[in-house]
């Protein structure tokens, strides 16, 4: 049995429970004074909308340049991929393999798994609720190690500067990237993860 079945409604701000007021448009918590609502309103279409747009940004994030190492006055700037490419002829396949897990694996399964996660809800497809709950948790738990590559960029950028000898300077990949990044998270924040258990058939997963 869901709480809102049971005319109970959760303050998203304290977590407070709430009885519903019955016939009222606008509710408040009880123990902070913040607006309650059964569901996240508009949860589906915000979620929607930072999902595409990451999804757009994220061509450039692999195709634009995301940093640039300068040696002796000379550089040439390293995609992504390239980057994991060149770390696998130096010899360097745990890190290659970081790389290309952080950078490419991570944010590819979040906007799927979001996507398929939004289309299962909306159209009310016969999937697992559980399955679904799980997804969504993973999706949430590797949001942060997206950020991986960026973290060492900021940290390269910052330590190696000497002039012409050595230099390492980011690129317009590393903007988007990092957007990618970013728009993923507030998509995996806005989604309202009971809209999962509304839209379940089967009552086996209410229990």
């Amino acid at each position: 049995m869901r709480a809102i079945d049971a005319g109970i409604l959760i303050c998203g701000e304290c977590h407070e429970l709430n009885r519903q007021e019955p016939d009222s448009n606008s509710q408040t918590c009880t123990r902070c004074g913040a607006i309650v609502h059964a569901r996240r309103p508009n949860s589906l279409t915000r979620t929607w909308a930072l999902l595409l747009t990451s999804a757009i940004l994220y061509v450039p994030a692999n195709i634009l340049p995301i940093m640039t190492v300068n040696t002796l006055g000379q550089g040439e700037p390293d995609t992504i991929m390239s980057g994991v490419i060149t770390l696998i002829k130096f010899g360097m396949l745990p890190i290659a393999a970081v790389v290309f897990i952080a950078s490419i694996l991570v944010p590819t399964f979040k906007l799927v798994g979001i996507g398929l996660l939004l289309y299962s809800v909306q159209r009310k497809q016969p999937l697992s609720a559980r399955q679904r709950i799980l997804m969504y948790r993973f999706i949430e738990f590797i949001g942060r190690w997206s950020m991986l590559d960026i973290f060492v960029i900021a940290i390269l950028v910052a330590v190696v500067n000497f002039g012409r000898i050595a230099s390492i300077e980011a690129n317009l990949g590393a903007v988007a990237f990092a957007s990618v990044v970013i728009l993923t998270m507030l998509a995996a924040v806005t989604f309202d993860p009971r809209l999962i258990w509304d839209n379940t058939e089967s009552d086996d997963d209410h229990e």
